[in-house]
């Protein structure tokens, strides 16, 4: 098993150290990307840290003190946060921004993309392709740290992205807004040229390995595919949301 302590550090500059600091650090609004906690940790500090992070929808892992202290520092009291490297948005502002603005809404969703480098390149298509903003889970999905913001060219700094605690409650408030949802999936009966992308959506892209969660898949409206030839069923989930995000463009600016 490889030490966590040969793996690259964050940036020290990038961690809230101490119980007493990640709790100031989000009720004063500072957005944090995960929070670290020993899993032996007790104490009101540590239930206040776990109640202000299911309220901000901040991912808690709970790891050994050893992975705590190869972040190589002091008294971190078995509590240690990242920061944010971008800027989380609320969804449903999100949504009635793009709508008081007169345009269509264009959502992405992220169903169990772990690999940064796939999430970096989604976001540059999306970010071109004209998506409003990516909505991630906040557990289950690669972190959207420094590395995936360079991976990103940037992109994932310009685009909103939405961190949800349930992808199926986001899903229902984009139904309440009138937006449809598009689930990715091999195995569908209709080609994703036959949309109408025109009208306001959102397209779940799932997991290479496993692709979208089975209840979520259900309380989506339609299911669709890209063909492929020779018998080949196997695309780069990167590529596969580019191949759909540019039709959804073609069709917006023709």
């Amino acid at each position: 098993m490889k030490s966590f302590r040969h793996q690259q550090r964050p940036k020290k500059s990038s961690l809230v150290i101490g119980r007493t600091a990640v709790v100031e650090a989000m009720q004063n609004g500072i957005q944090l990307d995960k929070i670290y906690l020993d899993t032996k940790a007790i104490g009101d500090k540590i239930l206040q840290v776990k109640k202000l992070a299911a309220q901000y929808t901040v991912p808690v892992s709970y790891v050994p003190v050893a992975k705590l202290n190869g972040f190589n520092v002091t008294n971190h009291e078995g509590c240690i946060a990242q920061i944010a490297k971008v800027q989380y948005q609320n969804l449903q502002d999100i949504i009635s921004f793009v709508t008081e603005s007169g345009e269509v809404p264009l959502f992405l969703i992220l169903d169990g993309i772990t690999d940064i480098r796939n999430i970096g390149g989604i976001a540059r298509t999306a970010y071109c392709t004209g998506v409003h903003a990516i909505i991630i889970p906040d557990k289950g999905v690669g972190a959207l740290n420094e590395d995936a913001v360079l991976t990103s060219a940037g992109a994932l700094e310009k685009i909103a992205i939405c961190r949800v605690n349930s992808l199926m409650k986001a899903v229902d408030e984009l139904h309440l807004n009138g937006i449809k949802v598009y689930a990715t999936e091999i195995k569908a009966e209709k080609i994703f040229t036959e949309i109408d992308f025109t009208e306001p959506c959102a397209i779940v892209m799932g997991s290479e390995e496993r692709g979208i969660y089975p209840p979520l898949l259900k309380v989506c409206d339609e299911k669709i595919k890209i063909p492929m030839a020779g018998g080949f069923e196997s695309l780069n989930v990167s590529v596969a949301a580019g191949i759909i995000l540019y039709e959804t463009m073609k069709q917006r600016v023709s």
